[in-house]
């Protein structure tokens, strides 16, 4: 039970690299404000529609950058096979982790959703959403890197455990 909760762990950051990947490549066309601006990109039904500078620069990610689109859903669909991984990891006995890190994937959910300009239940400034998503992304990352460091401390990683860690999590990712 040790061994497979390891696994998963393991598992689990691999995914939140390819998570890190995809955002990386997302903020890079990503504009944090809430300015209005009129839409301006290749969907032409919204042509001259205001919107929120961050509305504007999704959709242009989206419809006018290559594989914009593609790595949103990614991004997205990744962050949902991640909570489920981290419901199973806490299932398997890491649950102080687990638990850490499933309520900072539901607030980094949330801050993504709110820096995209997609949640009008709590009006705060898209800046300060794009800030809370970004702290979430690193307070799960320290979570995930602490916990595999003490798990393979007290059992170290062999090469074919590496190897079927990363491969878990490739299937993961490309069998979205």
């Amino acid at each position: 039970m040790d061994r497979a909760r390891q696994l998963v762990g393991e598992t689990l950051l691999y995914c939140f690299a390819f998570l890190l990947l995809t955002g990386a490549y997302l903020a890079y066309f990503y504009t944090p404000s809430g300015r209005m601006v009129p839409y301006a990109g290749a969907y032409e039904p919204l042509r001259g529609t205001m919107m929120t500078a961050a509305y504007d620069s999704i959709l242009t990610m989206s419809f006018d950058e290559p594989a914009g689109l593609l790595a949103r859903q990614s991004h997205t669909k990744v962050m949902m096979v991640f909570a489920v991984g981290a419901v199973v990891w806490a299932l398997l006995g890491r649950v102080r982790y687990a638990l850490a890190v499933l309520g900072l994937i539901a607030v980094a959910g949330v801050a993504g959703r709110g820096a995209a300009d997609e949640l009008v239940l709590v009006r705060l400034p898209i800046p300060v959403w794009y800030g809370l998503h970004l702290a979430a992304a690193l307070a799960v990352l320290v979570t995930l890197v602490v916990s595999a460091r003490r798990e393979a401390a007290r059992q170290p990683r062999t090469l074919a455990f590496t190897a079927l860690a990363a491969g878990l999590a490739l299937l993961t990712v490309y069998g979205l």
